[in-house]
């Protein structure tokens, strides 16, 4: 069973009714229901909460933390940011959603602005699998089909991925590399892109494998930790 830690502003279902009405749990908690159908220990965490949610023993005892974030990315406080950043290098999965990208976290794992094209216009999103060997792509066919999305466009500026899973299209005429998944330390993150707040999207049934698989492709592996510094060596040197 992994540990999930859904972790979410829950700003707009606050202010907007509309979002209020599409996800009356929150967006956390519209996930934390199908990963729990998945079998998975699943709890959440919210920016208003005290250390945002997010406390040492929290963040110890989660194997992947999934993040959506948008209004209020500034207020995350450096000194969580940090601790979430050094939990990644140490094994915990990171999973990115859509306006994530701008998120201080993955900003930090990325090296990069983030920063990407973006329209809301009620456009059809097209969402290849470029990589179907992948096991975030296990069970889907060759791609997913949103009616409503926000439009997110290249140049979207993150570093290569290690692997390149999802491409989207979009009605409009934009394309975007819409999943993506890097090695840091010994932890994993992958960025999904849809999930726009207005936007039932998190009910739709592909995206919910999706965002499963990835929770466990995410999952520490358990492997032992490298070691660094100063190191004896393993044979005689300069021995006859």
């Amino acid at each position: 069973m992994i540990k999930v830690t859904v972790w979410n502003e829950n700003r707009h279902e606050q202010k907007n009714p509309v979002v209020k009405d599409i996800y009356p749990k929150g967006i956390h908690g519209a996930i934390q229901e199908f990963l729990e159908k998945a079998g998975h220990d699943v709890s959440t965490a919210t920016l208003d909460e005290p250390q945002h949610g997010l406390t040492e023993e929290v963040l110890n005892n989660t194997d992947v933390l999934v993040w959506w974030g948008h209004l209020a990315h500034d207020e995350v406080e450096d000194e969580i940011v940090n601790k979430v950043y050094q939990r990644v290098l140490d094994g915990m999965g990171l999973l990115v959603l859509h306006s994530g990208h701008f998120s201080k976290i993955f900003k930090k794992l990325m090296g990069t602005s983030c920063d990407l094209k973006w329209r809301e216009a009620d456009e059809k999103e097209r969402i290849w699998i470029v990589n179907p060997s992948h096991p975030i792509a296990n069970g889907l066919g060759e791609y997913i089909e949103l009616e409503k999305e926000e439009m997110y466009g290249e140049h979207f500026d993150i570093p290569a991925p290690d692997d390149l899973v999802f491409v989207s299209w979009f009605e409009g005429g934009e394309v975007f590399r819409s999943g993506a998944a890097y090695n840091r330390g010994k932890g994993k993150v992958f960025y999904f892109r849809p999930g726009h707040e207005t936007y039932p999207t998190y009910y739709n049934e592909d995206v919910q494998k999706v965002i499963t698989n990835a929770v466990s492709f995410l999952a520490p592996s358990g492997s032992e930790a490298p070691k660094y510094g100063n190191a004896k060596p393993l044979e005689a040197i300069g021995a006859k």
